[in-house]
C-alpha cells in the first residue's frame, strides 16, 4: 500500500517531467475521399529530475470530430524503454489515423523511478488537424 510519502515523491518526479508535442499533418499518405486523414507527431520527454526515469508504458485516448475514441495502450515507445537520465530528453515521432480531417490525442506515459517505482505523467491534450481547416 503506497504511503502518502510516496504519492508525494511520485507527484514530484511527474511534475518535473516536460512533454512537448509538435503535430503535422501527413497528405501524401492521407486519403479524404476514403475518410483516411494520417496525422504524425513528435514528442520530447525531458527529465528535469535529479534521478534517471524509465519510460515503461503508454496509454492513449485518440478522439476524432465525430466523438469516436480509440484507446491504446502498450509497453514503450515505437518498441523502446528509454531511459532518460537527469538533464537529458528523449524523442520519438510516431502517428495516427483518424476517420476525419481532425481530433485531439491525450494520454499518460507510465514511468519507472532508479528503484523501480511506478509514477504516471499525464500527456497534455494536443490536436491533429489539417492545416487548411485552421480559421
Amino acid at each position: 500500500m503506497p504511503t502518502h510519502h510516496d504519492v508525494t515523491d511520485a507527484q514530484a518526479l511527474a511534475q518535473q517531467v516536460k512533454i512537448d508535442v509538435v503535430t503535422h499533418y501527413l497528405s501524401a499518405q492521407s486519403k479524404p475521399t476514403k475518410k483516411h486523414y494520417v496525422f504524425g507527431y513528435t514528442i520530447t520527454i525531458e527529465n528535469n529530475n535529479t534521478e534517471s526515469i524509465q519510460l515503461m508504458d503508454r496509454h492513449w485516448k485518440i478522439t476524432d470530430t465525430n466523438d469516436q475514441l480509440k484507446e491504446i495502450q502498450g509497453d514503450g515507445v515505437i518498441g523502446k524503454q528509454p531511459i532518460i537520465e537527469p538533464g537529458e530528453s528523449y524523442t520519438y515521432s510516431s502517428g495516427a489515423i483518424l476517420d476525419t480531417e481532425a481530433g485531439t490525442m491525450e494520454g499518460i506515459y507510465g514511468m519507472h523511478d532508479q528503484n523501480g517505482e511506478r509514477f504516471e505523467v499525464a500527456i497534455p491534450l494536443f490536436v491533429l488537424i489539417q492545416p487548411h481547416k485552421l480559421h
